[in-house]
């Protein structure tokens, strides 16, 4: 499967060519191998006419009438070859991202845009001295949050044979290896290409929660583990370099995670999967403190004949083996006098009981860190510092930061659900339909303590009171760490707060002494209303005085989290966008008025839509003091593989976070006296993109023309996560369904509505009244309106109107005729007002590295797009029975996920 479009490729990207080349003959290899030359040989011709329909703008025909009525099996086996060939362009592109990253790091007179080196010197360079910078560091909290909804489930197995692909390119970076170790190397990856093309992408079987959270273990444990000491040795050394001062490193990095936690409409997940997480989590941490001790055992063999040793050393290893008889006893004689090997050995012991939860294991992380902290300290005062210092303080910095916890588990119920328990608890049926300030008033005794609320009697309300008693016990055998946030979805009053406290103080949660409830409660603001009246809500918040006595026993820190997904889903982007923005700078004010600060949790997914793009440029954009030195964010689906499945890139990902956030904490933006101007204009822009967008949704058949214009009935079966499509009942129309399948169908069928309708409209609009000088000013000078543009950009460019009016055809009853042409017009208008307000001919012309990607997919995602439309139509003339095309499906839908990515 060779790519010959050597125009493609930019001059510097040479070495990509060549490994896209390299990957796409062992693909082609593999192929012949498995399939056959006939088999190849299809695949080469249906690649060629792809490209030709792509190189000619020609009409979708040709292309279509060759992918028509194919057998499943051989869909199945055109769109894995396809796909596989999207995998091997995806790590080849992902490994010349560290190619660039070395080039940078040998060229040493400039450093690589937007890494640590580069932020501190442009900080200094702007007056910014050591003592604002360790003010800031000290307050830094930069907290990625992995969910457990993906919309790219990859398995286990074949991360670790991609794994083995990027070993073996990365071993040969600088085309400096022998021939004999350049054959070994194509001889593994051609093995991890055969291995990964006979097995099976995903499980028929619908993923357990266990299985997300074996997911997201691989991430925490295989790659952030690895990478997290990297990080702060880069950032030490540029401090050092672009301040010349010493400044201690706090801990700066935490991980969260939803998975097992997350309730909302997810009936598997409960107290049990929230224990079973944070047990499976403890594990994996622990095996790796095991083996990392075990290596430091092995390396700080210093005897006391030769260098001195701090007495408290001694001392431990004295009070550990009296504790542990049975393990002393396996210290060998001739390394009693290896003070650090002894007191390491009986640690081992030690970390091994709190794995298997028997006598004398370590009481907490804080308990183990002191150990590990007085190696440290007798090191450096011993001549250590190039004698283990190195490596104990790499334990030190994972220590700090995974406890015994590896991330903290975040949980989430909806309102509704707290309601309904409440109805049952205070026998009152009509309970959510009473009053909002009766319902606080009512609640208020039972939220403070005063007063208990009866004991449950109804399957909610049991199953609620087990998930509290489940947090309190955690808290002690996990540590404090251990659990997030209790985020109520829905939540749109004091009383959905007050809830969470009197049904937690029910449950068992508040520990001895005061009994103030040890929970970090966040609403959820997530739809377009939500985030309007927001600052009204958290205004009511801070001034119920139950609220605010439990708020000050927490540390006097509220956090509000904001959701992109339902927003954008019930009034388009631009209206989503801006409420979001509105919604912080509100919000702020109000916690400033009442004395509190404020932390904002940023609900984003993987597609534009959804909050997606860049991340570091939506900080940078954000409301002047809405970050402040924090960050927390969820990433899910293809991003979490993306940003943080190979190591380099993980560290890439979190410089470049961390570097984004010090800017906007550090660097007060100048006042622009248009901006009043242009914030008003926006309120008009969003209130025509929402207008423009609730048209289409509330126009008579249009949910019935989305059923059938996109392939949403095979998303819907899809097992894809443990968690059901839709909130409720299994009918419903787009408000019930969720925001993740709902963005996922229009991507499939390459409209990518979700991301761009009713933006034509709303800047056409805003051009014919406040100018088209104005708007270009605005799209030029303003960061919130330039990201929204070129996030909506990567969009367009990754759309084909063509295909999608073929799915539109799906559609009869007059419903193509009616929506095909809307969805055109709308696109046509998109697409005219970005090009002209970023003032280009072709989508992407200032991303020139993304346009080449998008480009090499493009002719093969096509053909998958097309035999998904064929199956589909099949498919469902069967009465959606056929299982070989049902699984045949899947396979596509999996295949251009991969292949566009943002995708969920």
């Amino acid at each position: 499967m060779h790519d010959s479009r050597e125009s493609e490729f930019r001059p510097q990207d040479a070495p990509l060519r060549e490994d896209v080349r390299r990957l796409g003959a062992l693909v082609g290899t593999m192929l012949g191998e498995q399939m056959g030359a006939e088999f190849l040989a299809m695949v080469e011709a249906i690649r060629a006419a792809a490209i030709q329909r792509r190189e000619s703008a020609a009409a979708v025909d040709a292309l279509d009438a060759r992918l028509q009525g194919l057998a499943p099996a051989l869909a199945d086996a055109l769109t894995r070859a396809f796909s596989t060939y999207f995998h091997v362009v995806n790590v080849a592109e992902r490994v010349h991202r560290i190619r660039r990253r070395r080039a940078w790091q040998r060229a040493l007179a400039t450093p690589q845009p937007d890494s640590l080196h580069d932020v501190l010197a442009r900080l200094r360079d702007g007056g910014i001295g050591a003592d604002a910078l360790r003010e800031t560091l000290g307050r830094l909290r930069i907290e990625p949050v992995f969910t457990a909804h993906p919309t790219e489930a990859v398995r286990r197995s074949l991360l670790e044979k991609e794994q083995v692909i990027v070993r073996c390119l990365v071993a040969d970076l600088d085309g400096e290896q022998t021939p004999g170790e350049r054959a070994a190397g194509i001889a593994q990856m051609r093995m991890a290409l055969s291995v990964g093309w006979q097995t099976a992408e995903a499980s028929a079987l619908r993923p357990s929660v266990q299985d997300e959270v074996d997911h997201i273990g691989f991430y925490l444990s295989d790659v952030l583990y690895r990478v997290l000491p990297v990080y702060y040795e880069i950032l030490d050394d540029a401090l050092c370099t672009c301040t010349g001062a010493t400044i201690e490193l706090p801990t700066l990095l935490r991980f969260g995670t939803w998975v097992g936690g997350d309730m909302d409409g997810n009936p598997n997940v409960g107290a049990a999967t929230i224990e079973a997480t944070l047990r499976a989590q403890r594990t994996l941490v622990l095996e790796r403190y095991l083996a990392e001790v075990g290596r430091l055992a092995r390396l700080l063999s210093q005897s006391q004949s030769r260098i001195g040793v701090d007495a408290r050393i001694i001392a431990r290893s004295v009070e550990y083996q009296r504790m542990l008889p049975q393990a002393a006893a396996l210290i060998r004689p001739r390394h009693a006098e290896m003070p650090y090997r002894v007191l390491l050995t009986l640690m081992l012991a030690r970390l091994r009981a709190s794995l298997d939860d028997t006598a004398h294991g370590y009481a907490n992380a804080d308990e183990f860190a002191g150990d590990v902290e007085l190696i440290g300290a007798s090191l450096r005062a011993h001549a250590g510092n190039h004698a283990g210092w190195f490596s104990v303080r790499r334990l030190l910095w994972r220590v700090r930061t995974f406890g015994f916890h590896l991330a903290r588990l975040d949980v989430r119920q909806d309102a509704r659900i707290h309601a309904q328990a409440l109805a049952a608890a205070l026998d009152d049926a009509q309970w959510s339909e009473r009053d909002i300030g009766a319902q606080a008033r009512r609640l208020a005794p039972y939220a403070a303590g005063s007063a208990r609320l009866p004991a449950p009697a109804d399957a909610v309300g049991r199953a609620l009171d087990a998930v509290f008693t489940t947090l309190g016990v955690a808290r002690t055998v996990h540590g404090d760490a251990s659990i997030g946030l209790y985020i109520i979805s829905m939540a749109h009053s004091v009383a959905d707060v007050l809830a969470v406290l009197a049904l937690a103080r029910r449950g068992g949660l508040p520990g001895a002494g005061a009994g103030a409830v040890p929970l970090d409660i966040t609403p959820l603001l997530e739809t377009i209303d939500d985030l309007q009246h927001g600052a009204d809500m958290l205004a009511a918040l801070l001034a119920e005085p139950v609220y605010r006595a439990h708020l000050d026993a927490r540390g006097g820190v509220q956090t509000v989290m904001l959701g992109y997904s339902d927003s954008a889903k019930d009034g388009g982007i631009v209206a989503s966008r801006w409420a979001l923005q509105r919604a912080q700078t509100q919000l702020l004010a109000v916690a400033a008025q009442a004395g509190v600060r404020l932390t904002f949790f940023h609900g984003r997914g993987g597609s534009v839509s959804r909050g997606g793009g860049k991340t570091t440029r939506a900080v940078l954009a954000a409301p002047p003091g809405s970050i402040d030195g924090r960050l927390r964010f969820t990433e899910q689906g293809e991003v979490v593989h993306r940003n943080y499945g190979i190591r380099a890139l993980a560290l890439r990902t979190l410089e470049q976070l961390s570097g984004a956030v010090l800017r906007a904490s550090l660097i007060t933006p100048g006042v622009d006296a248009r901006e009043p101007h242009w914030a008003a204009a926006m309120d008009t822009i969003a209130a025509e993109g929402q207008a423009a967008y609730r048209a289409l949704l509330e126009t008579p058949g249009f949910v019935a023309y989305f059923r059938v214009a996109t392939p949403i009935d095979v998303i819907e079966r899809m097992t894809l996560s443990s968690r059901p499509p839709r909130r409720g009942a299994a009918a419903g129309g787009i408000e019930s369904l969720r925001a993740i399948p709902w963005v996922f169908a229009w991507t499939q069928c390459r409209a990518g509505m979700t991301a761009w309708y009713g933006v034509g409209s709303a800047l056409q609009r805003a051009a014919e009244t406040l100018g088209e000088v104005a708007l270009l000013d605005m799209s030029r000078d303003w960061p919130f309106l330039r990201t929204l543009l070129d996030d909506v950009e990567m969009v367009l460019a990754k759309c084909d109107m063509d295909i999608a009016a073929r799915f539109s055809q799906l559609a009869s009853n007059g419903l193509h005729a009616r929506f095909s042409p809307r969805l055109r017009d709308e696109f046509a208008l998109t697409r005219y007002w970005v090009l002209r307000l970023k003032g280009n001919d072709e989508l992407l012309a200032a991303d020139p590295r993304l346009a080449q990607s998008i480009r090499l997919r493009n002719p093969y995602i096509d053909p998958m797009s097309l035999i998904q439309l064929d199956l589909l139509a099949r498919w469902r003339a069967t009465g959606r029975n056929d299982d070989a095309l049902f699984a045949a499906l899947v396979t596509t839908v999996n295949g251009i996920a991969q292949g566009l990515q943002n995708t969920g």
